[in-house]
């Protein structure tokens, strides 16, 4: 170990796995662990600390000293700076068995299991260009780079539209391309920004609040129609019409354009009023035969492929014959509960937000699934004694909770509810491990299938079944 300039640089330090949030992880020779950003495991690298906490060292690279035979080149001339796909240096396979260990090690230690199937992860069919979803900011003040501050040039424009930096909510990466979503979307994304500037509209000023373009949002279905979200500050009725008209006329797969006038402090649109400027204000996306209205605030997997997989491999574990009653916990839009239903005599779906259990219920009319019955509340208040008193007992039970998993009322509350089988479906096995381990003295964890939604990030779901001992 060495200091340089105030920092601590640990020398040759030797990377062998992968750690939470995508970093990798090494020993210093006393053994004290070392978390360092920007690497991958295998490399050797000296390490400059960033904190220094009593076991363990945060760190970023300071030297590759020896790169990893894991190691690729990242397509995005973005990468390191954006923040939005970590392991794009990393190969895909590595990747996949990296996300693959860490769900195995949390459902075994955390959940203290150890007598169960582990399923080979199920990797992603497409690693680029997966998401059907993006949001951009507008910002009047680009991020700018270490190298060109150091120049001194004289930046005039630093109009941006793109990523807010990691850690730095008023600092916006300008985007030049983007992996993540398929074409036009970087198309219709630098049009925008070209066509802005051409024109003189002024981009929102997050520090000052002030300004009219504030944020984009793209949207696609799996017919290659487009939805395209814009929110304004305020409105400009002459300049907002001009830009939309350009953009309909250059993008025809714009199947419709809505937009809001947001002024508030943050730019959640879940509280604002969208209009509609063209087309219907939504898409239709099918799913193996089902119908799914989506609109500017639906909530949707971002991954299409994948989430079918992942509903097909729910159903396959839930193993339903037809004659079951079946509830689905956190339900969002009842996509689960309407893609087992087919195979269910009854499906009960409970989830908190209102607007998604509006659409829960559209969706199945939309789908002739007489039935399924949706609730709306909060999970660990509506689910209660009462509840259970009211309705019929569940065979199978099927959970998707948000990252933080599932509240502790609502794990004793299944207990009681008693199914015969559980299928818990997690974006969190951390979470997911410490509530199934609420459960082992009336459950057993028969298998788990970790499942890759999001290529090039370190996230990862994962599907358990539960038997009832």
């Amino acid at each position: 170990m060495k200091r340089k300039s105030k920092n601590i640089v640990l020398e040759n330090i030797k990377l062998v796995s992968a750690g939470a949030k995508g970093v990798a992880v090494g020993r210093t020779e006393e053994g004290k662990t070392v978390l360092v950003s920007g690497a991958v495991p295998g490399d050797v690298v000296n390490a400059r600390v960033k904190k220094s906490k009593s076991k363990y060292f945060e760190a970023d690279v300071a030297e590759i000293v020896e790169r990893s035979p894991f190691r690729v080149e990242p397509k995005c001339i973005h990468f390191g700076v954006c923040g939005g796909c970590k392991w794009q240096n990393l190969a895909y396979e590595k990747q996949l068995d990296f996300k693959q260990d860490e769900v195995f090690n949390h459902i075994k230690r955390i959940g203290g299991f150890e007598d169960f199937e582990t399923l080979p992860i199920l990797g992603s069919e497409e690693q680029y260009f997966y998401r059907n979803k993006m949001e951009f900011s507008f910002s009047n003040a680009r991020w700018l780079t270490q190298y060109e501050i150091s120049s001194e040039e004289n930046f005039g424009n630093r109009d941006a539209l793109g990523f807010h930096i990691p850690g730095m909510w008023s600092k916006i990466l300008d985007l030049k391309e983007c992996w993540l979503q398929e074409d036009p979307s970087n198309f219709i994304r630098l049009a925008v920004k070209q066509y802005a500037v051409a024109n003189g509209l002024e981009f929102f000023d997050v520090k000052e609040q002030t300004g009219f373009l504030r944020t984009l949002m793209l949207r696609q279905n799996s017919k290659g129609e487009w939805m395209v979200l814009f929110q304004l500050f305020r409105d400009e009725k002459e300049h907002r019409e001009k830009l939309f008209d350009f953009l309909l006329k250059e993008f025809p797969q714009i199947k419709t354009l809505v937009y809001c006038i947001n002024s508030k402090q943050n730019d959640s649109i879940y509280d604002q009023h969208v209009v509609t400027y063209s087309g219907d204000g939504f898409l239709m996306e099918e799913m193996d035969g089902l119908q799914f209205k989506i609109g500017p605030k639906s909530f949707f997997q971002t991954n299409y492929k994948q989430a079918l997989e992942l509903y097909r491999k729910t159903l396959e574990f839930a193993d339903l014959k037809g004659n079951e009653i079946v509830y689905d916990l956190y339900t969002g839009t009842g996509t689960i509960a309407q893609y087992v239903a087919r195979n269910a005599k009854q499906v009960i779906g409970i989830e908190s937000v209102q607007e998604a259990i509006n659409a829960a219920k559209e969706h199945a009319e939309l789908n002739g699934l007489s039935n399924c019955t949706f609730y709306c509340g909060d999970m660990k208040d509506i689910f209660n004694d009462e509840f259970l008193a009211n309705h019929p007992k569940a065979d199978v039970l099927i959970t998707d909770p948000p990252r933080d998993g599932m509240h502790q009322k609502v794990v004793e509350q299944i207990l009681k509810l008693s199914p015969e089988k559980i299928v818990y479906v997690s974006c969190n096995s951390a979470t997911q491990a410490r509530d199934m381990a609420l459960m082992k003295e009336h459950y057993r964890l028969v298998k788990i299938l970790p499942v890759d939604m999001f290529p090039q990030t370190h996230h990862v779901e994962n599907i358990a079944l539960l038997v009832k001992i």
